[in-house]
C-alpha cells in the first residue's frame, strides 16, 4: 500500500471511529430524554389527579347549604326576623 492509501485508510477509520461515538452519544441522550418524559409524563399525571381532587372538594364547598352553614359558624350571621328587615324605597 503506497503513502496515500495509508492516510486515505487512517481517515477513513477515523471517520468510522466517530460515526461510531456519535452513535453512542446519541443512543445515551435518547434514554436520558426519555428519562425525562416519562418523569414529566408521571408528574402529569399527578397534577391531573390533585387538579380532579380540587374540582370535587370546590363543589363541594361551593354548595348552598355549605355556603350557608359557614356564614353562621364562621361569621355568626343569621337569617333576619321579620322586624330586622328594612325596605327602602325610591
Amino acid at each position: 500500500m503506497s503513502r496515500t492509501g495509508h492516510i486515505l485508510f487512517a481517515i477513513l477509520m477515523a471517520a468510522v471511529l466517530a460515526s461510531a461515538i456519535a452513535v453512542v452519544y446519541s443512543k445515551y441522550l435518547s434514554r436520558k430524554h426519555f428519562v425525562v418524559l416519562q418523569e414529566l409524563q408521571a408528574e402529569r399525571e399527578r397534577i391531573g389527579i390533585e387538579w380532579g381532587r380540587l374540582q370535587l372538594e370546590e363543589s363541594t364547598l361551593a354548595t348552598h347549604s355549605e355556603v350557608e352553614k359557614r356564614a353562621r359558624d364562621r361569621l355568626k350571621m343569621h337569617l333576619p326576623q321579620f322586624d330586622e328587615v328594612v325596605v327602602i324605597r325610591r
